[in-house]
């Protein structure tokens, strides 16, 4: 006959490995945001697509302080990109949601708050996706069709929600380490280059809400040099609607 304590013990084990193997499942895509191997078993998820192309994207805004620069200098370079929007952001500069689609580019969530998704639960990624997602498709006019979360770590919860809504998530293949204090354009277009290849996608920031004061003019003085130099390449540059995401590891 098995003990009255031993019993006790063996099903606190057991309680103890289900609620192990919750916690992995739910943080196990976070492995996503590991770029190299992402890249390998999931390009369509890291941001792969045609190789005659490159996918030009921003996150972090819109910033009434950063954004419409960004909408001019992409204007007058004839490129348009895909923005990843805040939600609370949004909040604070609804106009710059319908300038962004009216300069013809595209808008993704980036969530409602910048906050890592490992330190939610499930219920609070759900309701941060849900309330960005509504906030955008009321204020823009039309659904995020993209869904990119902060630190670009993503967990089970956001992978199912971001489905639910209709959304296809996105991370990147190259950033420009653009948050950083000790960012110049210089820095920030050689980060780019030094591993951008054809088909792959581009991080950058409008914005520095979540980053150090005044670094998105590093990134603003960037970007003519890249588009040209994206250009030079043979490339295409553009948002992600016209990138064709590859859909299967090569």
């Amino acid at each position: 006959m098995i003990e009255p304590r031993r019993v006790v013990d063996v099903t606190a084990l057991c309680a103890a490995a289900g609620g192990a193997l919750v916690v992995v499942a739910h943080a196990a895509p976070a492995l996503t945001a590991i770029t190299p191997l992402g890249r390998r078993l999931w390009p369509g998820l890291s941001g792969v697509g045609d190789p005659r192309h490159v996918a030009l994207t921003f996150d972090d805004g819109p910033d009434r302080r950063s954004t419409p620069a960004f909408l001019d200098l992409l204007d007058r370079c004839r490129v348009r990109a895909t923005f990843f929007l805040l939600g609370s952001m949004l909040a604070r500069n609804p106009g710059l949601g319908g300038d962004i689609l009216a300069a013809g580019h595209e808008v993704g969530l980036h969530g409602f708050e910048h906050e890592v998704l490992l330190r939610r639960t499930p219920a609070a990624t759900r309701d941060d996706l849900t309330r960005g997602f509504n906030l955008i498709a009321e204020v823009c006019g039309q659904p995020p069709r993209w869904y990119r979360p902060p630190y670009g770590v993503l967990t089970a919860a956001a992978l199912v929600t971001a489905r639910r809504l209709g959304m296809t998530p996105v991370l990147w293949t190259t950033w420009g380490r653009d948050w950083t204090r000790y960012a110049t354009p210089d820095s920030v277009l050689s980060t780019v280059t030094a591993s951008l290849r054809g088909g792959g996608t581009i991080l950058l920031r409008d914005s520095d809400s979540a980053a150090f004061p005044g670094c998105w003019k590093a990134t603003l003085g960037a970007l003519p040099a890249l588009i040209h130099g994206t250009r030079r390449r043979g490339w295409t540059i553009g948002p992600l609607r016209e990138h064709q995401l590859a859909t299967r590891a090569r």
